[in-house]
């Protein structure tokens, strides 16, 4: 651990914290919203609830399932970030939800649920930027995609990654989550403000602290 911490920079962990804590954000925007998450999210949350454990501690115990498969195809991905990730995602999730129930309540007309997904997106797209691009460790869930594309690499990242979501989706409606507009926006509009994020903002600040050690 000692020698990870020494290869790489301090400053790389802070940005993937921050990240953490906006993409949780996020994640609780959405949950505000009442019109869905993002397909994974919205999946622990509809098992969480139809199995009586909060959904934190479900999100933990997923983790480890999936922490498993990257630990024996994708020991590469895996750094502080997916530790962040896959502990604290959730309790950060539920801290903020939290607050925005104590402090807004939920949204009762249609266009405020709009608004609210709106900035969900955006919230959880500078997270994800932030977080990813610091490259210090992918999440486990993450990581299946990206094993995916290693193993199968004619077929595109993108159809992977399409893969992944959609069978969480699948699960997500099975449970009886909710599968919405806040769903559609998370698959769709993610990406193009990710990119935006990443290019605008992540990827100078990064270039500031030069390249990851080791």
């Amino acid at each position: 651990m000692k020698r990870y911490l020494i290869k790489v920079d301090i400053t790389r962990l802070i940005i993937m914290i921050i990240g953490n804590v906006f993409l949780g954000m996020g994640i609780s925007i959405f949950k505000l919203s009442g019109l869905g998450n993002d397909p994974f999210s919205g999946m622990v949350m509809a098992l969480a609830d139809s199995s009586g454990i909060v959904y934190a501690n479900f999100l933990i115990l997923l983790n480890l399932v999936l922490f498993v498969i990257q630990g024996i195809w994708g020991r590469k991905l895996i750094g502080a970030g997916t530790f962040v990730n896959a502990i604290f995602l959730g309790y950060i999730a539920t801290f903020f939800y939290n607050i925005w129930i104590d402090l807004l309540g939920e949204p009762q007309m249609f266009w405020q649920q709009v608004v609210t997904v709106a900035i969900g997106v955006v919230v959880c797209s500078f997270g994800i930027s932030l977080y990813q691009t610091s490259q210090v460790g992918v999440a486990p869930y993450d990581s299946l995609s990206l094993i995916m594309n290693k193993r199968f690499p004619k077929i595109s990242y993108f159809w992977h990654r399409m893969f992944t979501d959609a069978l969480c989706a699948l699960v997500c409606f099975l449970a009886g989550g909710i599968i919405g507009l806040g769903t559609l926006a998370t698959v769709f509009g993610l990406g193009p403000i990710i990119q935006f994020f990443d290019v605008n903002f992540t990827k100078k600040l990064l270039a500031k602290r030069g390249p990851t050690a080791g």
